[in-house]
């Protein structure tokens, strides 16, 4: 017989079907046992009665978790047993024959909670256990949703998802890298890329255009709660645009997300808001400004956007050297650019870095590119590198954008902390199939090893 999933038993009633999944709880009446089973779709109540000796004996011995193929007859619960706020509260399977499947150990804790009460070790070291929950389903759901909306509306508007290579070059872009010996090529490293950032700017050159991927990210940085050693961006990327251009288009697709993804919730504001740099460090004291009031920060389903923009391109460190603030491929604002060149005033010039912001976290950050190969030599010279060393670690880009770069511009999306935030969730792990601690290991892989 062909397998029905548990959320389609309700329109089956007065059939026989066979259903598969796992056991989440058993309740022993006596004569009349009642398992309630569940699959990814949903769960179902079933009784063995004993008029069915067979699966009735059988029913006897099953415990949670453990997973079983049950035949039976979908029947209507009487009135005053209906369930409305369940899906399959108003029908109930009466068993007429059982399957073992397999059996389970005891659970190392409760799968019927949330399971934010649990400690997170034990919860990640057993994550194939703590996704059962119907909350994690729920959040891996969100995340698939979410990503479809995301390519098909990218598609519909003419983007190209192109792979980037992950086995790359070792760049200064911030953070430290992650290195993989190259067997072949003793004493010589490929690093894992921190973004696809000179990747897409070289699709750029190549013709593409429009581009976009969900990229997955490596950086090796000191423990923070609300990162991982690897992430996923949506990054995107676009030829011939300015910086309202970018920006639109990303403030239409995250309305439309929200609209068709999470309707349950409400923007704060549209057009979303828009504020210098200066402005919200005067206001806020923060570049990721939470326009919520503090009564508004207690509605879980409320989101207050905010674009801050004209960020200093540089700044200076202790040391007295200087270094970018966002990301030393942003083009200055084009008022500024002949103060690049010349290196004059670096105070005070500023960046065409956009970020976007939500509830008080950056949820993404962009900016239109220095597509002129003697405008990114500028940045680097002013950052302290020497010829030699701009040529040994980004001469593949400067040739790359003396060969015909088109002016360019895009942006990459913290997608684990957006889904996060749609999600009501306390940080990223919480929407990650298999996340590592804040301390970058994997307690159910036991990595690193």
């Amino acid at each position: 017989m062909t397998r029905t999933k548990i959320i389609d038993t309700k329109d089956r009633a007065g059939e026989t079907v066979s259903i598969s999944g796992w056991v989440h709880n058993r309740r022993d009446h006596g004569k009349l046992i009642f398992i309630d089973l569940r699959d990814a779709s949903g769960k179902v109540q079933a009784v063995a009665l004993p008029s069915h000796a067979a699966a009735h004996g059988l029913a006897e011995t099953v415990r949670p978790e453990w997973v079983l193929e049950v035949i039976g007859r979908v029947n209507r619960r009487p009135e005053k047993m209906i369930k409305p706020e369940l899906p399959n509260g108003a029908i109930e399977l009466e068993i007429t024959a059982l399957q073992v499947l397999n059996e389970a150990t005891t659970p190392p804790f409760d799968l019927g909670t949330t399971g934010y009460e649990l400690d997170e070790e034990n919860r990640l070291r057993y994550r194939y256990l703590d996704l059962r929950r119907p909350r994690m389903q729920k959040n891996l759901n969100l995340r698939h949703q979410l990503v479809r909306f995301i390519r098909d509306h990218l598609s519909e508007q003419g983007f190209l998802e192109i792979e980037t290579p992950i086995l790359t070059k070792a760049t200064p872009e911030g953070a430290r890298d992650y290195l993989v010996p190259a067997r072949l090529y003793p004493g010589k490293f490929y690093a894992l890329p921190q973004s696809p950032q000179q990747y897409k700017q070289l699709l750029m050159v190549a013709g593409v255009e429009k581009y976009f991927q969900m990229a997955r990210c490596f950086r090796d940085e000191d423990t923070r709660g609300d990162r991982q050693p690897e992430f996923t961006q949506l990054d995107l990327e676009m030829a011939f645009v300015e910086q309202e251009e970018v920006m639109a288009l990303n403030e239409k697709l995250l309305i439309e997300i929200v609209k068709k993804i999470t309707p349950e919730k409400t923007i704060k504001q549209i057009p979303f808001p828009r504020l210098t740099y200066e402005a919200a460090m005067a206001k806020y004291e923060s570049d990721r400004p939470d326009l919520r009031s503090d009564q508004e920060k207690t509605d879980k389903n409320l989101l207050a956007f905010c674009w801050v923009v004209d960020f200093p391109f540089f700044e200076k460190e202790d040391n007295g050297k200087w270094t970018f603030t966002h990301n030393p491929f942003s083009a200055p604002k084009p008022e500024q650019l002949e103060d690049l060149l010349n290196q004059k005033n670096l105070g005070q010039i500023l960046t065409s870095q956009y970020d976007i912001t939500l509830n008080g976290l950056e949820i993404g950050g962009g900016s239109i590119r220095n597509h002129r190969p003697d405008g990114l030599r500028a940045v680097f010279k002013i950052l302290g590198h020497s010829d030699r060393a701009i040529d040994d670690n980004f001469g593949h880009m400067l040739q790359a954008l003396a060969a015909g770069a088109p002016p360019h511009g895009g942006i990459a999306w913290g997608l684990d902390r957006l889904i996060s935030l749609l999600g009501n969730e306390p940080n990223i792990r919480e929407v990650i199939a298999f996340p590592k601690t804040g301390e970058g290991r994997d307690l159910m892989m036991n990595a690193p090893a």
